[in-house]
């Protein structure tokens, strides 16, 4: 190698030997594991997404009421759930919407109430009630109607409701036309003493007449709801008999009306039906009945209809209807329903099947029987 070269190679070294040292002499040792890569301290913020304007607006008109109260002075507000006001005091309720439909209680139907007027504006329904009553405290309801030509459906999402108390001291009970009332009790759903109060505040029991004792709210069996009334959740033949309701807020107490409580014996379903000949077989100029009976529930009504031979030529029948209510001995209550035809000057074309259809709001039911000429 030649000198210089040599000569270079050594300068060099001792240069990189010095900067090195120098570096070290400015650092201070490393600790154990630091060369590790170390988290941040920086705190950062989760990002919430956003949702979308159209389904946020979407939720939020799916429980968005559609009524509004009008108060004094032309202010608008939204009705609570409930409102109490005093019996005399008139009151205005308006549903946005161009097609509006209105429930309310039955009683300003029952006597077609001049009281009460219902108005469809351009873009809203109006309701007024004037010197109003005790009588009309109930559930007040709106609903915009869809209509498509000539088929028409509740839109579920633009609804409104308040239910409204018109106190009055000297009525605690919402009064009826009525001075006694039958309540049916179901073996397979709640039945309802519908004794309501005028004042939330009021405190109310119910009592049986005989014998005379308080029947005590468990919550479970037996509940209080101050817009319906009691109620038995699981009735049972125990439970009938009369009752009336009591009631005090701030002064004398007050009695309702009577209530009749009357034990269902037949279940829910279509009507149980038989149908029974005076003869099987009769001769020519007999007068013949076909009867069909429908035992049911007291308050479901049942209708019939027939087909029999002589139908197709408009053969003379006379069809009677009746029904009556029957204890059947053990507090059960029995709603028997019943239809005859009866064929005079019984002949050849007359001989043939009978047949009854018996309806009720539950289905239908259909027995057929047969007459012979002899």
């Amino acid at each position: 190698m030649r000198p210089w070269l040599w000569l270079s190679l050594l300068l060099l070294h001792e240069a990189l030997q010095h900067v090195g040292g120098e570096s070290a002499k400015g650092k201070r040792p490393k600790e154990p594991g630091e060369n590790k890569i170390k988290p941040l301290n920086k705190k950062v913020k989760p990002k919430i997404p956003k949702l979308k304007e159209k389904e946020s607006t979407d939720s939020s008109s799916k429980s968005q009421s559609i009524m509004t109260q009008v108060m004094d002075k032309g202010r608008f507000q939204k009705p609570a759930a409930t409102l109490s006001l005093s019996a005399g005091q008139n009151i205005e309720l308006r549903c946005k919407g161009n097609n509006i439909r209105w429930s309310y209680p039955s009683y300003l139907d029952t006597f077609k109430d001049s009281r009460l007027s219902i108005k469809q504006l351009d873009r809203y329904g109006q309701l007024i009630l004037v010197n109003s009553t005790a009588a009309d405290t109930g559930e007040y309801s709106c609903w915009l109607q869809l209509c498509h030509g000539d088929n028409c459906k509740k839109d579920e999402s633009k609804t409104g409701s308040t239910y409204i108390f018109f106190t009055d001291k000297g009525e605690l009970f919402v009064p009826t036309p009525n001075y006694f009332e039958i309540v049916y009790l179901h073996p397979d759903k709640p039945s309802v003493i519908p004794c309501r109060i005028t004042i939330p505040s009021a405190k109310v029991t119910l009592h049986r007449e005989f014998p005379a004792e308080e029947i005590k709210t468990d919550g479970t069996n037996v509940i209080y709801d101050m817009k319906r009334g009691f109620i038995y959740q699981h009735p049972t033949s125990d439970h009938k008999g009369v009752v009336y309701c009591r009631a005090e807020s701030q002064g004398a107490p007050q009695i309702s009306i009577k209530y009749q409580l009357l034990y269902v014996e037949v279940p829910s379903g279509p009507p149980s039906t038989t149908i029974m000949a005076s003869s099987s077989q009769a001769e020519g100029g007999d007068n013949v009945n076909i009867l069909c009976t429908v035992l049911g529930e007291p308050d479901i009504e049942v209708k019939f209809s027939w087909m029999y031979p002589g139908q197709e030529s408009e053969r003379p029948v006379t069809i009677q209807d009746s029904w009556r209510l029957i204890n059947r001995g053990i507090g059960h209550t029995t709603r028997i329903s019943r239809s005859v035809i009866v064929i005079e000057d019984f002949e050849t074309s007359d001989a043939g099947n009978y047949v009854c259809v018996a309806q009720n709001s539950r289905g239908q039911t259909t027995v057929a029987t047969s007459v012979e000429l002899a």
